[in-house]
């Protein structure tokens, strides 16, 4: 599979194991075991390096985080790209974030853009500063309004097989397909390149490789990490 010549530099550390814990997000019925803001940076800075500028000339940029849980991907996701394009140009980027929210209790966390100190320490203190302010009680930050108002919640279940819409120039969906069987695998995946319009990219985990039935649709932007862009052909 042909990778993109472009090959920005990248401080890729060892990854650490590390110890998983439980999540609200896992007691309220997401399809995300965990997730906290900018969890898998060497992501965010391809989507900073390459992405947005291979797509900064669309009239619209439209993302979709797929398993989104309570909230913190999709608006590292805003953040990243809010960064890299500015004021102006971030006007026209929506990003949807969509789960199968069980509980009903996402959309909800979501639409509030409200975090505790512990959910957001993690994110490097030049961008909270920037993106976040104090709201209510101690130890409580909400997200600036041009934040809040990019991210969309959708209630979806990926093993519906079906897209909510199509047309995104980003696909993003980490830590989600481990949990499908191969051939649940092979039918989002596939979903997912209906869903991104010609030249767009799909994010996946670093730990989650495409399946082999559709490596011919996708190119690797980078092997160092699990970035792919469509190809031009469509999907027999």
């Amino acid at each position: 599979m042909a990778a993109m010549a472009m090959q920005p530099q990248l401080n890729l550390p060892p990854s650490p194991k590390e110890e998983i814990q439980p999540s609200p997000a896992d007691k309220l019925g997401s399809t995300m075991a965990f997730t906290y803001f900018f969890r898998d940076e060497p992501i965010l800075t391809m989507i900073g390096e390459v992405v947005v500028p291979a797509l900064s000339g669309s009239r619209y940029l439209d993302v979709w985080d797929a398993g989104c849980a309570m909230g913190p991907e999709p608006y590292s996701l805003a953040i990243t790209i809010r960064e890299r394009m500015g004021k102006f140009g971030f006007r026209n980027v929506r990003v949807f974030g969509s789960d199968i929210d069980e509980s009903g209790a996402f959309g909800k966390t979501i639409e509030a853009g409200i975090y505790s100190d512990e959910e957001t320490q993690r994110i490097p203190r030049p961008i909270f500063a920037r993106y976040f302010e104090a709201h209510g009680t101690a130890g409580q930050y909400r997200l600036v309004e041009e934040i809040r108002n990019t991210v969309t919640f959708r209630r979806h279940d990926l093993l519906s097989f079906a897209a909510f819409r199509e047309g995104f120039g980003l696909v993003v969906c980490k830590n989600v397909l481990l949990h499908f069987t191969a051939a649940e695998r092979v039918k989002v995946v596939r979903m997912f390149h209906q869903a991104l319009i010609p030249g767009g990219f799909l994010a996946l985990e670093q730990t989650q490789t495409l399946p082999e039935e559709l490596k011919a649709h996708f190119n690797q932007v980078d092997e160092r990490v699990q970035l792919f862009r469509k190809r031009p052909e469509g999907l027999r």
